[in-house]
């Protein structure tokens, strides 16, 4: 990967000046549920990193091993310590990205999960997409410059090998703190013409972006969020089950980039 405050602006010219030719060696997986890591924790026989390289006392969790050559790092944000589920949302999975890019130097980050997706562009239950552009929804500042700056928009790194190979759908994704959505949320949404919904995608990007490694989004619908049913309700019901569509989608994508480059993808 490109070293880190290299002062290049985008991920393409960090591609083009250091990995073109290297196989990809190293991926980290963010996952923010413990739900949705499992499966590939027993799908890849990772194991729990006793030694973390994470500060003391944080809940952070990483499972490693290798499969095929390839080093997988699948970071779990672990359990909040005072209430103990599960550490979702923006300011969780930014420093987790953080502390994962800094300790384990990866040439590709995967932000995979369970989102919510919007029939009116087409996505229904079970459905995995690969995100081509990230934004967010819950950052309205109505100033100029810093309205785009809150919109935080993102194209995410290519990947039409990967899509056509697995047949996966291509959406964009927008990211919020909060589970339901609120008129302005909806408003937003619409305005990021997103077809999914999630509570972390934007911030991993942020921070991708920021250090300059390549970052993909892969995310499995749990609930129709322009639907008949309330979001909680139809997530809760779905979670298992999307959560073991999702695992297979990821153990396809990571077959799929072993051994390869990433402009390959």
């Amino acid at each position: 990967m490109a070293p880190l405050g290299d002062g290049l602006d985008t991920a393409e010219e960090a591609i083009a000046g250091h990995l073109v030719k290297r196989p990809i060696s190293t991926v980290v997986i963010i996952i923010a549920m413990q739900t949705e890591a499992l499966p590939l924790v027993d799908k890849f026989q990772l194991v729990e990193d006793s030694d973390s390289p994470f500060p003391k006392g944080v809940p952070w969790v990483r499972y490693y091993g290798t499969y095929k050559e390839l080093n997988i790092n699948l970071i779990w944000p672990g359990k909040d310590l005072g209430l103990g589920v599960d550490s979702v949302g923006t300011i969780s999975v930014s420093l987790v990205t953080y502390a994962s890019i800094c300790a384990l130097q990866p040439d590709l980050i995967i932000n995979a999960g369970t989102c919510g997706g919007f029939k009116a562009k087409g996505a229904g239950i079970s459905d995995v997409f690969v995100a081509s552009e990230v934004a967010f929804h819950d950052r309205r500042i109505p100033i100029p410059v810093f309205d785009m700056y809150g919109v935080g928009l993102r194209p995410t790194f290519p990947t039409p090998n990967l899509l056509k190979e697995i047949n996966l759908k291509a959406g964009k994704l927008s990211t919020g703190d909060s589970l339901d959505m609120s008129p302005q949320d909806e408003a937003s949404i619409i305005a990021n013409d997103a077809t999914v919904k999630d509570m972390e995608g934007a911030a991993v990007a942020y921070v991708a972006d920021l250090l300059k490694v390549p970052a993909i989004f892969v995310k499995a619908v749990t609930d129709i969020v322009d639907g008949e049913k309330p979001t909680a309700e139809e997530f809760l019901q779905n979670l298992a089950t999307v959560t073991s569509t999702l695992g297979q989608s990821i153990a396809q994508i990571i077959d799929f980039i072993s051994g390869k480059c990433l402009p390959e993808l």
